[in-house]
């Protein structure tokens, strides 16, 4: 039986909970022994940060009256047995929703007003003043108290032709794109940005967050849906309705809104050609029927340039009847499940994917310093067991040598800490290096340094070329970066043979950051606001308040990647600073135990034997704990037979 995309979440949700489970129990089994260094602590930090955190987008693109709140309500919603998201004839998503949960919100509706597009602060930023969105409370066990607080999103206001200029719905230079003007004067807008709808929706619960955006006048209007939301996400589903086909209106979104110019990848990309019961026709056989929907799908394929699998025809109406009435046949008929099929296997096969290697890599770091741990105190107990094994037979002089000589090694190691300090405080000069120019400062800089040039008279047609010198200074300094840190890896990996050399440490430079990644992540978000720049925005970006809003929002998404990039080199940073800790800790116990040793063999002739026998008994303990260690992390890295297969399945690749 085919596996539906609510299915396929549900088992990557029971996988997020058991890895959780298990990275505790991992956490606290470190702790027990004493394994549990700054830099493990912060890998399980991230880790865990990582699991509960983790979301997975699907936006649902598409011109007014294609059918997209129906088919949200058809894959999501049809448990309820009723329409959730508004889905009547004409338009309904007036703003674009967002779907998704957060267990310290209770069950609500947040609105935005319309009004704040006249100020210069992005979405992101009004996210964090709950008191400026309008809340409308949800009852998730009442679908039609649910439904009918949803209809909100479908709400309009009436303006005057100024006023709709000012929040972008109206252009005179390009009046044929222009809302009508009612006999009053006056033109419909959406009175609501953005809406939010926080509810414990079992999917929503774990981490699924849907984005149904409205038509193309509102996605153009509002920036940070493009070169933000959008591009972000982990699969787009753009609906288009079977018996029209592409419009010119379909393409332009298409174009301008979701494939990246330059070639960009299409891979993230699901087109459905809904309102397929359209083309039902009792008139017409059911090959013939079949026929006319084969031909409209080769046809979008090629106009779209995409592989003819990609577009999905569907009847998200019917698939919902069928569902609501369990009609079986109607269902298959409806074809909706073949469309979750391919967002089960596509975005939820490759997430998983995507999310267990960067798990594995974490858990492999994470093994290798617990390991380096038990080694620094394996090589201890080697050394005491040769010095204890040389004391047999030995007359009593010679084991008071063997303590002056412990305590004149002991007295050298602690002289050395000057030494040590001296290379952390190079080593940390070097790294403000890094900081700073992977910082807040530097990247508010830059941001001013492109809002200024965009204010500058005339440069309606040398808006690209600002964005390019932006960009090109962003991986400048990224490369920068990597230079710096390239050179302290070499300073570390000199530093630490020296150590190893004359203090018999094992220490070894941890991987240095590879910054390269991050550059990539910026010709990305580059692509994707070269794409918002073409002709069809060149009038709104002539308006210094949009152009701002468009560096805001080019802000936000950049402070995500430069903070993850710090991230990597403070991790860089406390891996290596926690090794030296390490050893020496484990030197200075070890001192601590070799003197206890000779003390007691000098007190009772049986004390030699005795401590060898501890020793002995300790080495035993450390191969357990290895083998404990390495059981533990396999569990997190080695997925359950059925995952396994699951994830073999042929799949939609995702960006």
């Amino acid at each position: 039986m085919a596996t539906s995309f609510n299915d396929q979440f549900d088992q990557h949700g029971a996988w997020r909970r058991e890895f959780a489970l298990r990275l505790k129990l991992l956490a606290e089994w470190l702790k027990d022994h004493e394994l549990l260094d700054s830099a493990v602590e912060e890998r399980l930090r991230r880790l865990e940060t990582q699991m509960r955190s983790d979301k997975v987008m699907v936006a649902f693109v598409a011109e007014f009256s294609r059918g997209k709140s129906e088919l949200i309500n058809a894959i999501f919603f049809a448990g309820y047995k009723r329409r959730i998201m508004p889905a009547s004839a004409g338009r309904t998503t007036m703003c674009p929703t967002e779907l998704g949960y957060d267990a310290e919100v209770p069950p609500c509706l947040r609105l935005l007003p319309i009004e704040t597009r006249m100020q210069p602060q992005p979405l992101m930023e009004w996210r964090a003043v709950p008191e400026k969105w309008l809340r409308v409370d949800l009852d998730v066990n009442d679908p039609g108290q649910l439904a009918q607080a949803l209809e909100k999103v479908s709400e309009v206001v009436r303006v005057p032709p100024e006023e709709a200029k000012a929040l972008g719905f109206w252009h005179e230079d390009v009046p044929e794109d222009n809302p009508m003007v009612g006999n009053d004067g006056l033109i419909e807008v959406p009175r609501w940005r953005h809406a939010l709808i926080n509810i414990a929706h079992p999917l929503l619960k774990q981490g699924l967050v849907i984005l149904d955006t409205p038509g193309l006048n509102a996605i153009g209007a509002e920036p940070e849906l493009t070169v933000n939301l959008i591009p972000q996400a982990h699969a787009v589903v753009f609906i288009l309705a079977a018996d029209t086909g592409v419009t010119k209106s379909d393409l332009t979104i298409w174009r301008e809104h979701l494939v990246a110019e330059n070639g960009g990848s299409t891979e993230a990309r699901l087109v459905v050609l809904n309102k397929i019961d359209t083309m039902w026709d009792a008139l017409s056989t059911p090959a013939q029927v079949q026929s006319q929907i084969d031909r409209q799908r080769a046809t979008t394929a090629e106009i779209l340039g995409l592989p003819q699998e990609r577009v999905i025809p569907v009847s998200a109406q019917k698939g919902l009847v069928a569902k609501v009435n369990n009609d079986a046949e109607l269902l298959k008929k409806s074809e909706l499940p073949v469309l979750e099929q391919a967002l089960a296997f596509g975005v939820m096969g490759q997430r998983q994917a995507i999310l267990r290697a960067a798990v594995s890599g974490s858990i492999a770091e994470l093994r290798h310093e617990a390991t380096r741990v038990i080694n620094i105190r394996r090589r201890d107990l080697a050394e005491q067991m040769v010095e204890l094994k040389g004391l047999r037979g030995k007359n009593t002089s010679v084991i008071r040598h063997m303590r002056a000589r412990i305590e004149q090694e002991q007295g050298d190691f602690d002289a050395s800490g000057a030494k040590i300090h001296a290379v952390r405080s190079v080593h940390l000069k070097l790294l403000r290096e890094v900081f700073a120019l992977l910082g807040t400062s530097t990247l508010k800089a830059e941001m001013a340094e492109l809002t200024k040039a965009l204010r500058q008279p005339g440069i309606k047609l040398g808006v690209k070329k600002a964005y390019g010198e932006t960009f090109n200074r962003l991986r400048a300094g990224l490369r920068k970066a990597q230079s710096t840190s390239a050179e302290i890896q070499s300073m570390l990996t000199g530093t630490f043979r020296q150590l190893n050399a004359e203090y018999g440490f094992s220490l070894q430079a941890p991987r240095e950051p590879e910054l390269a990644r991050y550059e990539r992540d910026l010709d990305l978000v580059e692509r994707s606001h070269n794409q918002y720049l073409g002709v069809g925005n060149a009038l709104r970006l002539a308006q210094p308040e949009f152009a701002d809003r468009l560096v805001r929002a080019l802000a936000t998404r950049l402070r995500v990647v430069y903070e993850s990039a710090l991230g990597e080199v403070e991790l860089w940073n406390k891996s290596a600073a926690a090794q030296l800790d390490a050893q020496l800790r484990e030197r200075r116990r070890n001192f601590g135990r070799r003197i206890e040793a000779i003390e007691r063999i000098q007190e009772a002739a049986s004390g030699l034997d005795d401590r060898i026998g501890e020793i002995d008994a300790q080495e035993a303990a450390l191969d357990q704990l290895d083998a404990k260690l390495a059981e533990l992390t396999s569990h997190l890295t080695n997925p359950p037979a059925a995952d396994t297969a699951a994830s073999n399945e042929p799949v939609l690749k995702t960006a």
